[in-house]
């Protein structure tokens, strides 16, 4: 194999490719890149066995077809560290040789049959959605998954397609996201949960947010095509197969209590409150009345504080309710809206937290007693 290709398109490629690449492991192949020139295009696969994800460099001056197993960590800094605007990579056996006008670097790889390799998609997509819609739907709910759970598939993202409305949920038991937006496809629903080390990786893959991202359910796995298959690139990620709760019924229908606030103002307030809480009372007061919304924390042997926030928008009785502020600060940093609406009903019940239509936050009450 031998080919030319710009540098800095060579780089985004790998580093695109390397966020799946496999942390640990006593494979050594499953820590390597797998590069095949054919035609005028370069591609190039990783995988961790769970996910895999394979991106196109186009514009190749293939001066040899082939394939070679290359090891990511090194390939990736001999690219970031070369400044010339090409390189040039030509293997014999499985010795890469990467070179530029003022650098030459060997570098021992693997044979590439050793590579388990990833699926291609086929033909058949269920449905479609522009990459900006689909970023601000991950990023509004993936940070509210679980870390582990051997129950339900908490540890992932639920996406739930129907027709023409697309939703994505996560859950952790103690909050619940859940985001929505419009997608192009056929009548039929499509569900899965999706692991958030692939939607992550995904992430890294919408760069453009008007170019569109093509998904398949496919037996237990997934794939999402972001852009054009000749210059784009694909990951396939397996599915978790077990039960997601069910999260409608979490979800508070009515409520009396109802303020809206700034975002920014609310989530300054949040963390200067926060500043003296602790483990043992990780909690802050929010008390609505009138037009102001009063914030105070307290934690044993180190003191107290309180944050006052005027002229909010509320309706309904007086209220005092507590929550975790790390659950609030983290949602207020996804939400990109300048105005939140906080819906409550009493002390010890869910608050929600709402965007328009678009987006709903349930947070469970801690108790400060």
């Amino acid at each position: 194999m031998k080919l030319v290709c710009d540098r800095l398109s060579l780089s985004d490629a790998l580093t695109m490719a390397s966020g799946v690449v496999a942390s640990r492991t006593p494979t050594p192949v499953l820590l390597c890149l797998k590069l095949v020139a054919k035609g005028d295009v370069l591609q190039i696969s990783a995988t961790d066995s769970e996910i895999g994800l394979i991106a196109t460099v186009p514009n190749v001056d293939i001066k040899e077809q082939g394939e070679a197993l290359i090891p990511a960590d090194k390939l990736n800094q001999i690219i970031r560290a070369c400044d010339d605007s090409t390189v040039t990579i030509s293997v014999e056996r499985n010795l890469a040789t990467i070179s530029t006008e003022s650098s030459t670097f060997k570098v021992y790889g693997y044979e590439p049959r050793e590579f388990p390799g990833v699926r291609k998609p086929g033909d058949r997509f269920d449905f479609e959605v522009d990459a900006g819609t689909l970023r601000r739907l991950i990023l509004r709910t993936s940070f509210a998954t679980a870390r582990d759970d051997s129950r339900y598939a908490i540890s992932g993202v639920l996406v739930d397609r129907k027709k023409t409305v697309l939703r994505l949920v996560a859950t952790d038991g103690r909050r619940l996201a859940v985001a929505r937006g419009v997608c192009k496809g056929s009548d039929g629903d499509t569900t899965f949960i999706v692991p958030t080390k692939a939607l992550s990786a995904l992430l890294r893959l919408m760069n453009d947010p008007e170019s569109m991202v093509r998904i398949a359910r496919d037996g237990n796995q997934v794939v999402f095509q972001v852009g054009d298959a000749h210059a784009g690139a694909t990951l396939v990620s397996s599915v978790d197969e077990r039960a997601f709760p069910p999260f409608e019924d979490v979800i508070p229908k009515e409520h009396d209590r109802k303020a809206t606030c700034d975002a920014g103002e609310l989530g300054g307030a949040i963390r200067r409150a926060s500043l003296l809480t602790n483990e043992e009372s990780k909690g802050v007061r929010m008390s609505f009345a009138g037009k102001q919304l009063t914030l105070t924390s307290r934690a044993p042997e180190m003191g107290e504080s309180e944050v006052r926030i005027d002229g909010i928008a509320y309706q309904g009785e007086p209220i005092e309710i507590a929550f975790n502020p790390q659950f609030i600060v983290d949602v207020l940093k996804v939400i990109d809206s300048e105005q939140v609406m906080i819906e409550m009903k009493a002390p010890n019940k869910p608050g929600v937290i709402k965007v328009g239509n678009d987006f709903t936050y349930v947070v469970m009450p801690v108790s400060l007693a």
